[in-house]
């Protein structure tokens, strides 16, 4: 099985904010939550685990620092909101922070991921030999993320940050203070502007999920260090769907013209629209998902731009995914789907691992 990497999974707020222990297996993580208020907190059981990894050969993982605007908190979210920037920042230290125990008390599960030296340890092992769970295991790799820098103020802490591990910075989940987004209209604002420029200056990769199509094509535009859409999937194959949180064909163009990738995500509202918890489950598969991920590589006339990034538990679980997912470990079964649609095994392997990769190898600093 070809190893994996996911760009966008939320695993420090649902840490803090819900408790979850990720070096459990999904399945005992199930268990213990089953008579608990958390599923229903977190839109459905989890989808993630240390075990999962392995047994699912996931090699590395973006993980996000994910906090919630006062005028957005849903139930759950109640530890990770802020009121003011003085929260947002506390909010991010504590998320960083969570990042950094799990690679410095369970180095042989996770290995923080900070320059191409640390992406070379982690990744060469999984290339030497699959993980054989339990009897051989390998850690797993963090590259620290951050979804919605609207929390900062100013673009005074990137500094700090980036020598904290974080590399990739999405400006925006709602919109608003810094471009239009998700939730609300608009392009790239002054201080949006000013963001930018000092993420180019320090180096980050820049992340156009959440961004609505204003922003979107600007950032393109405007942004002269790498870009990429951690967790997106295509608009053109969700005919009824409404917003712009998914990337039209133009912006897709335009961010494969910037050498960028794009992530796909198997959650059913996003991959059929009007989709409901309380659906039929067998109304969405992966080959849904595959079609969008064979979407990108049409457009693009290659395979070097199309990836995952699962959104693992982004406010939906098991089971609002895809009908033959139960965990993460289940994203192996996109192989022999892409193999009956015609990709070659090497095409197979960019689009499950290598494109981040190539892409994290032309982004990180060579060392500290």
């Amino acid at each position: 099985m070809p190893w994996i990497i996911d760009s966008h999974e939320d695993l420090a707020f649902n840490i803090l904010a819900l408790g979850r222990d990720y070096l459990r297996s999904a399945h005992e993580s199930r268990r213990i939550e089953q008579d608990t208020n958390i599923p229903e907190m977190a839109g459905g059981h989890t989808l993630i685990g240390w075990p999962e990894y392995q047994l699912g050969q996931v090699a590395l993982v973006f993980g996000t620092l994910f906090i919630v605007a006062e005028r957005y908190r849903q139930k759950g979210d109640e530890s990770q909101v802020y009121h003011n920037e003085q929260d947002a920042r506390r909010l991010y230290q504590q998320q960083i922070e969570e990042y950094l125990r799990l690679a410095e008390y369970h180095p042989d599960q996770f290995r923080l991921v900070r320059n191409q030296a640390d992406l070379k340890a982690v990744l060469s092992a999984w290339e030497e030999a699959p993980a054989e769970y339990p009897t051989k295991t390998h850690p797993v790799g963090l590259v620290i993320s951050m979804e919605g820098a609207e929390g900062l103020g100013d673009p005074g802490p990137l500094e700090e940050y980036w020598e904290m591990g974080l590399r990739l910075v999405g400006p925006v989940w709602g919109g608003g203070q810094l471009c239009g987004g998700t939730k609300e209209p608009g392009g790239f604002t002054k201080e949006g502007r000013a963001l930018l420029s000092r993420m180019a200056e320090l180096g980050y990769t820049l992340d156009i999920s959440h961004m609505n199509d204003q922003s979107a094509l600007e950032a393109l535009d405007l942004y002269p260090e790498a870009v990429i859409a951690s967790h997106a999937n295509a608009r053109a194959l969700l005919k009824d769907i409404s917003g712009e949180r998914h990337l039209t064909d133009q912006v897709i163009r335009r961010l494969i013209e910037r050498d960028g990738v794009m992530g796909v995500i198997p959650f059913n509202a996003f991959l059929y629209p009007g989709w409901k918890p309380s659906d039929d489950r067998a109304l969405v598969t992966l080959d849904t998902l595959a079609a969008h991920i064979d979407h990108i590589c049409q457009l693009a006339g290659d395979a070097h731009h199309a990836a995952l990034g699962t959104d693992f538990d982004g406010g939906f679980g098991w089971p609002s995914v895809p009908l033959e997912i139960n965990t993460i470990a289940d994203l192996q079964k996109l192989e022999p789907l892409l193999t009956r649609r015609g990709y070659r095994p090497e095409e197979t392997a960019d689009i499950l691992g290598g494109n981040w990769r190539r892409l994290l190898e032309r982004t990180l600093p060579e060392h500290e």
